[in-house]
């Protein structure tokens, strides 16, 4: 197994996950009365505040809504399509290696 099929078997599913954990909270974003600190929530909001909030401190909120989940889940599906997608890097770099 070259170091290209071992680095996408592990990224491919990661991105994935975190794809899923920002739509997630971009659902959260509907609902501003729940707290985001108790338990099911809080397995959302510990692995994607990291990435919100730096990105908070350059995209203020658009009428009072924060669009800074939706930014990710566009870098994170462009990241997956430019790494894994079907002319990848690491997909080309896996059928020439």
């Amino acid at each position: 197994m070259t170091a290209a099929e071992i680095t996408s078997w592990l990224l491919g599913p990661l991105l994935a996950v975190m794809i899923f954990l920002f739509i997630f909270r971009i659902v959260l974003t509907w609902y501003p009365q729940v707290n985001l600190t108790q338990f099911p929530f809080s397995l959302v909001v510990f692995p994607t505040e990291p990435f919100l909030a730096p990105l908070r401190k350059i995209i203020p909120p658009l009428g009072g809504v924060d669009i800074t989940p939706i930014v990710w889940v566009g870098i994170l599906s462009l990241m997956r399509e430019v790494l894994l997608g079907q002319q990848g890097l690491l997909t080309m770099m896996t059928r020439t290696g």
